[in-house]
């Protein structure tokens, strides 16, 4: 299917194809975030589990698109260029917006009538229901800047250099815009297993706000919490990859931890 091809390409990047693998990983990351930044998990993780890395508009190697600034436009494009995956198991890991995107993406999985995620991995965000009054998505580039600098997130050397800073701040612009005026929809419910991953100093969650994602699905709910702040996952790299690699393996998949 050409236009399902295309998609695909245009939305994944797989950095470390693994035909042989068992299950594939579907990758989502933060507000401003790209690709690859997930490619040491790919790295690590293939063989055994094939690593999607999805691509958001705006940035790298779709610099020169439009971003979008809505989740619900966000989610149905991911869908679509994931939908036709069929032939193997698919779980999905975001990181904070990439959190709420991969719970919206699964939603849409569960209407389609496709089979759910083996596991989705929501790390960094409070759950979907869980909402603070922000506004960095209105704020004056400094003040979006003061933000990125305090929740000490990788690539801290591009917010020093105007010309790069000037290409990445329309796209991050339109994410904030995006997460923080989402608002998830009542009674909707994911049936497959969610674990949860958070630092235990994360300025923009709380425990309470974490463990709340086990009113988002009927199936397991697994929080599981590491020394860190927001960008813990970058921290503590290889308890999270142990925690991945356990979770998918072949024994591990669909069941809690």
């Amino acid at each position: 299917m050409p236009g399902a091809t295309a998609q695909f390409e245009k939305w994944v990047s797989v950095f470390r194809p693994s035909p042989d693998s068992a299950v594939r990983l579907v990758c989502l990351p933060h507000a401003g975030g790209s690709a690859s930044f997930f490619f040491p998990v790919a790295t690590a993780l293939a063989p055994a589990v094939e690593v999607l890395a999805v691509q958001y508009p705006g940035r790298q190697t779709r610099r020169q698109e439009p971003g979008i600034d809505n989740i619900p436009e966000y989610a149905d494009q991911i869908f679509a260029a994931l939908r036709h995956l069929d032939d193997r198991p698919l779980a999905l890991f975001g990181h904070s917006m990439g959190a709420v995107l991969a719970y919206e993406v699964a939603l849409r999985m569960r209407d389609a009538g496709l089979p759910s995620p083996v596991r989705l991995f929501a790390s960094g965000r409070r759950a979907p229901s869980r909402y603070r009054d922000e506004h960095v998505h209105a704020a004056t580039d400094e003040q979006v800047l003061a933000e990125l600098r305090a929740l000490s997130g990788p690539n801290q050397a591009i917010l020093a250099d105007p010309e790069v800073l000037a290409m990445f701040l329309p796209a991050i612009r339109s994410d904030y815009t995006a997460i923080e005026r989402y608002r998830h929809e009542p009674g909707r419910l994911l049936d497959c297993p969610v674990t949860v991953l958070t630092g235990d100093s994360d300025p923009r969650t709380t425990l309470d706000e974490a463990r709340a994602w086990e009113e988002h699905t009927t199936g397991p709910t697994d929080l599981r919490v590491f020394s860190g702040g927001h960008f813990f996952h970058v921290e503590r790299s290889t308890e999270v990859l142990e925690l991945l690699t356990r979770s998918l393996s072949g024994q591990g998949a669909g069941t809690a931890h």
